[in-house]
């Protein structure tokens, strides 16, 4: 009997012992599976980042070629303002766009970096905002305007905005950036600026790597952009005449701003000097967004260049993600 009972500790010994190793096999082969898995996963995200890669290479070499055609001049002349471009891939396809990136109202453009220190408070372009943001409806527009300004100048001197103090005092405490913005989305940190206000804001607005008053290509602005118009002028251009204007663009572009200064002040209203100097006939930023799809992988990447004075394209903004 006791040799029985021993046989049968034994045999569940060795039940034991085969469970415990099956167990441990599988949790091996799971663990072999998943990391093959990720393996696969970064080899074809990285894959896919590469040719995202190529399309901003694409992007330049069409960029370059509007320069090559008319250096002093940017037009809608072959339609490439916004047409995706479908690229086969072996396993995927890549879509790239390339846009005017200054079809847009310059948030860093209420703060100048000439007065006396890095960056301080700009009046025409805290009341250019402020006439873009009242002719989108906006709420307390003048308020929100000062804020922003408050938000990027290098002081701690409240103009009429809100610096540290308004945010030290919060739930979550921050300060100021003290500098301009890097991307758009950073408008959401600044008072005031709240998830309605911020989307009811974001397809007029853009983040320029430069606190000049924005540029605007009167050659490649879209009618349905004509506030952007009326906003620069501080009302001076009425929106419906600035979309009438802009509807009845010669078909190879202006040649002389004159010109469209003079169809845009039919009714006898004028602009300052620096106002002026902000229509272009040329596009100074591009922007470009590539989507690519391969194997189980689906890269976004946003891109912008800026054309320097020499005519040479630099690259100076890269984002792995979609526009928010």
């Amino acid at each position: 009997m006791r040799q029985r009972s021993e046989q049968g500790m034994a045999l569940l010994m060795v039940l034991l012992l085969v469970a415990m190793m099956s167990i441990i096999a599988v949790s091996v082969l799971d663990d072999i599976r998943f990391a093959v898995r990720r393996s696969h996963n970064s080899q074809a995200n990285g894959q896919a980042q590469w040719y995202a890669l190529g399309a901003e290479t694409l992007a330049r070499e069409r960029i370059e070629t509007l320069q090559r055609k008319d250096p002093q001049r940017t037009t809608l002349a072959g339609g490439w303002n916004g047409r995706p471009v479908e690229l086969p891939l072996d396993g995927g396809l890549m879509q790239t766009t390339v846009t005017d990136g200054s079809a847009c109202f310059n948030l860093n453009s209420v703060v100048a970096a000439d007065q006396g220190e890095p960056f301080s408070r700009r009046e025409l372009g805290v009341r250019q905002f402020t006439a873009l943001m009242e002719g989108l409806q906006i709420g307390q527009a003048r308020q929100l305007a000062e804020n922003l300004a408050d938000w990027m100048d290098s002081n701690d001197v409240t103009y009429a905005g809100a610096e540290d103090g308004a945010y030290l005092n919060g739930e979550r405490p921050y300060r100021t950036a003290g500098q301009p913005l890097a991307e758009v989305s950073e408008l959401r940190t600044v008072q005031g600026f709240g998830p309605n206000v911020y989307a009811r804001l974001r397809p007029w607005v853009c983040a320029l790597p430069t606190t000049d008053l924005s540029p605007i290509n009167i050659n490649t602005l879209p009618a349905d952009k004509a506030l952007l118009l009326s906003a620069l002028t501080l009302g001076q251009a009425d929106e419906d005449l600035a979309r009438g204007v802009l509807a009845t663009r010669p078909a190879d572009g202006w040649r002389d701003p004159a010109g469209f200064w003079d169809r845009l002040l039919a009714g006898g209203g004028s602009v300052e000097a620096p106002i002026r100097e902000q229509v272009r006939l040329d596009s100074r930023f591009f922007d470009m967004t590539a989507r690519v799809r391969w194997d189980d992988a689906e890269v976004v990447l946003n891109s912008r260049f800026e054309r320097q004075a020499s005519g040479r394209l630099d690259l100076v903004a890269r984002r792995w993600a979609l526009d928010d």
